[in-house]
């Protein structure tokens, strides 16, 4: 069942791989409604979704898509009300997001690994008419909507009413917490929740044989964005992992014959120390969420002949800001070469855009200039209190600090917010200090990131105490009952005093280097 079906909007483009060539042609639907129109056209029995639980041609998903629609119109959904989806990587989560946006709701991902009380948070802030829960959704309530009744719904539910989509209407939600702890709910248009599929597949030349592979979850909302609405658009087939091990990655990858895999550099690297392991059916390998070194790359390529492609994104770009051109070109120490659809320039501290090359905070707006020139619009806002509360976001700041050279060349040189990414997640120092200072003992507390080769960054926390000693042990078991595993600091340091400012905040700026010469015990090195 197809509820919108205006006709799409035509783009001509130019190749990113080579300025010079002549120009490609990329086709971003009307709406996400849309998506698959194309596809069901042309190759109706095409693969469109593998997952663990089978395989859905486009007919398929298109259908199961109709039936999600019409069981979340008679749960109550109407246009304009929130969606949150709190389900494992398989089948249901892609049908369910397009039966979202066949009805103009509003998408919203709540992550299965988190902690009962940051589910909740999500929960709050976004408000959802319904959630669809998984095994591991934590949540409970009359909104929740379990998978037995969900499915038993799809088979009764009669089909929804035809609903008009509009492009630039608020499609999704991504939650970002920036450097305060607290959730902020990101809200993306339908326009930029397409608009990096259309650019990928165009300049990256992809078509029907692209095999795509994730295996981040798809509660977050890039992932949605990377996986069933980029594959759409070239018309190829989103095969979504439900394992992140090594071990499984690499079962997915061979078995199922993925051609592009989008991983962390955890997970890369653990690939890297597996040179015996087949993976010749990938053609390009995406290193993101996290920066992805040279060596990195270099060792990658030594063992399986590819060069992995670093990528720089934003959860309120959306997603890939910049990536290495299809190939082995790349350049060491950046992130990518901008996409086409942004122009992304450092600034100075008082938002002076700065000639190419010079450092300053990295900000995103639209491409001003040839056939790209202001397709993209800054995020819509965030959502708080009912409604989306508009930012002045553009130019957007990206919160790094950075260059960006004549040619594209992105590079961060260091993260203006505080945020450390684990293994491609992020850990946000306030949230988990404020867990460590609830405890009596603990006067103040600073959580920081360590440099790690496989992961990126670890998590260390430094506590001030009176002087007693502190149960190392006993505040990892306080972070694990309210955070998700991956945030709980792994090194652990008490100092007398920690340094700080005039007013009595910590200062950050070379701490690791005062817990080596202050500490007076630790644990977990």
């Amino acid at each position: 069942m197809n509820l919108c079906k205006d006709s799409d909007i035509k783009v001509a483009v130019e190749s990113f791989t080579d300025p010079g060539m002549p120009g490609q042609g990329i086709t971003l639907p009307a709406s996400i409604a849309a998506v698959l129109d194309t596809a069901l056209a042309q190759r109706p029995d095409a693969p469109a979704i593998e997952a663990v639980s089978g395989i859905w041609s486009y007919a398929q998903l298109d259908e199961q898509a109709g039936r999600a629609a019409g069981a979340l119109w008679e749960l109550g959904v109407r246009p304009g009300d929130r969606v949150a989806a709190c389900l494992p990587n398989d089948l249901d989560i892609v049908a369910a997001f397009h039966g979202v946006q066949r009805i103009g709701a509003v998408w919203a991902g709540i992550g299965e690994a988190l902690a009962e009380a940051e589910q909740q948070q999500l929960h709050d802030t976004v408000e959802p008419t319904v959630v669809l829960a998984g095994p591991r959704c934590l949540l409970t309530g009359p909104t929740v909507v379990g998978l037995d009744r969900w499915r038993a719904l799809l088979d009764t539910a009669a089909p929804a009413p035809a609903v008009t989509t509009d492009l630039d209407a608020p499609a999704g939600i991504a939650f970002t917490s920036g450097t305060s702890g607290a959730p902020k709910a990101v809200v993306h248009s339908q326009r930029n929740m397409l608009l990096p599929g259309a650019t990928l597949t165009a300049t990256r030349g992809w078509g029907p044989d692209l095999r795509k592979g994730d295996s981040f979850p798809l509660t977050i909302l890039n992932l949605i964005v990377l996986s069933t609405l980029l594959t759409a658009q070239a018309g190829g087939c989103a095969v979504i992992m439900n394992r992140r091990d090594v071990d499984g990655v690499a079962e997915w990858i061979t078995t199922r014959r993925v051609t592009v895999w989008n991983g962390a550099p955890a997970q890369v690297y653990d690939l890297a120390q597996r040179p015996h392991l087949d993976l010749s059916s990938l053609r390009e390998v995406w290193s993101g969420g996290a920066d992805t070194s040279d060596a990195l790359r270099r060792a990658f390529a030594d063992a399986h002949g590819l060069t992995p492609r670093a990528t720089y994104g934003l959860t309120e770009a959306p997603t890939v800001v910049a990536i290495d051109p299809p190939g082995e070109r790349w350049q060491p120490g950046t992130g990518g070469r901008v996409l086409p659809h942004l122009d992304v320039a450092a600034h100075d501290d008082a938002g002076n855009r700065l000639p190419p090359g010079e450092l300053g905070e990295l900000r995103i707006t639209a491409a001003t200039s040839g056939p790209y020139a202001n397709l993209w619009r800054p995020m819509l806002g965030y959502w708080a209190d009912g409604a989306v509360q508009p930012v002045d976001a553009d130019p957007t700041p990206t919160g790094d600090i950075g260059t960006v050279d004549g040619e594209g060349w992105l590079s961060v040189l260091d993260r203006k917010k505080l945020v450390i990414i684990r293994g491609g997640a992020n850990v946000y120092p306030l949230e988990v200090e404020r867990i460590l200072t609830a405890h009596p003992a603990v006067a103040k507390a600073a959580v920081y990131g360590i440099p790690d080769d496989r992961l990126g960054q670890r998590v260390a926390a430094v506590v001030e105490t009176d002087g007693t000693a502190i149960d190392f042990t006993a505040l990892a078991e306080s972070c694990r009952r309210e955070l998700a595993g991956y945030k709980v600091p792994e090194l652990w340091s008490r100092v007398d005093g920690l340094p700080v400012n005039a007013m009595g905040k910590v200062v950050r700026p070379g701490l690791p280097e005062f817990v080596a010469a202050h500490r007076t015990d630790s644990a977990g090195e």
